[in-house]
């Protein structure tokens, strides 16, 4: 799996309102970005990168709607691996690997649970200013 997200040929980049109509569109987008990029939507990993997309949308929108009035999807792909990200401007950096122990349920305890069974991995950054996050998720084809 390549480990450089930069050095992926493919790459869209969606900025929609923090608002719900913005998870159907991040995953419309994606499916239309996979089909140009080549990567068929009956691929064994599309289904659940597409419900990790939308759980990750989802969360901005509940979460993050009142210090974030947009949210941003980068789209990433190359020959052995896809990658996504959505950043919003809410500060708090949510602990993903802890939610796969019990300590959390619903949303990014999904989110890891399925990352991890498709040998992916997903990490937090934080804007440089400390005012806003991106949860990276990069996934083998």
């Amino acid at each position: 799996m390549s480990t450089q997200l930069e050095a992926l040929p493919y790459r869209h980049v969606l900025t929609l309102p923090t608002e719900p109509s913005a998870v159907r569109m991040a995953r419309e987008t994606a499916e239309q970005a996979l089909v140009e990029w080549g990567i068929g939507l009956r691929h064994p990993t599309v289904d659940p990168a597409l419900l990790i997309l939308a759980e990750l949308v989802t969360n901005s929108v509940r979460h993050a709607a009142l210090l974030s009035p947009q949210v941003t999807v980068i789209y990433a792909a190359g020959a052995d691996c896809l990658a996504f990200a959505v950043h919003d401007r809410h500060p708090y950096q949510p602990p993903l690997y802890g939610s796969v122990t019990g300590a959390g349920t619903g949303g990014l305890a999904t989110v890891m649970e399925l990352t991890l069974a498709l040998g992916g991995t997903a990490v937090v950054r934080a804007d440089a200013d400390g005012g806003g996050k991106s949860i990276w998720i990069t996934l083998p084809l």
